[in-house]
């Protein structure tokens, strides 16, 4: 049976993965280190993790597997689960796979040195638009049919 795991810390795009596990009636686990309004959906557990580096990854981790949907920006966790066969989506509606990981990490990699080695380098990630909202919705709708297709 089918459940989706949400990496909840700074995840934008909450409501909406509600919104299509509840038109699907399917399990969601919203995972994250607190501060979060609870939802009165029945089909929506939050679980609160201790605090610590990547406690949350590691809940999500250890259940997630075959025909399962998670939903994460963190890079490592996403490899983690393509590893145990589930399917992973960021919040921007990209699709992170057994095909495109290894190069993801990598690069994720190459950019930590970047930083490190320059202290001073400016700059970050693109901020979240209407259009990755919109493109997040599809893939996740997408993502449900074709799990209930088989």
């Amino acid at each position: 049976m089918t459940s989706i795991f949400v990496d909840a810390d700074a995840c934008p795009v909450k409501a909406e993965v509600e919104l299509v596990a509840t038109r699907h009636k399917v399990q969601m686990y919203v995972v994250s280190n607190g501060g979060l309004r609870l939802s009165q959906n029945p089909l929506v557990q939050t679980i609160i993790v201790s605090d610590g580096p990547d406690v949350a990854d590691m809940w999500i981790a250890e259940r997630a597997g075959v025909g399962d949907v998670v939903i994460t920006a963190d890079i490592p966790l996403a490899s983690r689960c393509i590893k145990k066969e589930a399917l992973v989506l960021k919040h921007n509606g990209e699709v992170l796979n057994a095909a495109n990981i290894g190069n993801i990490l990598a690069t994720r990699d190459l950019m930590t040195d970047l930083r490190a080695a320059d202290p001073f380098r400016q700059g970050g990630g693109k901020g979240f638009t209407k259009a990755d909202r919109s493109r997040f919705l599809n893939a996740m709708e997408n993502t449900l049919r074709k799990l209930k297709a088989g």
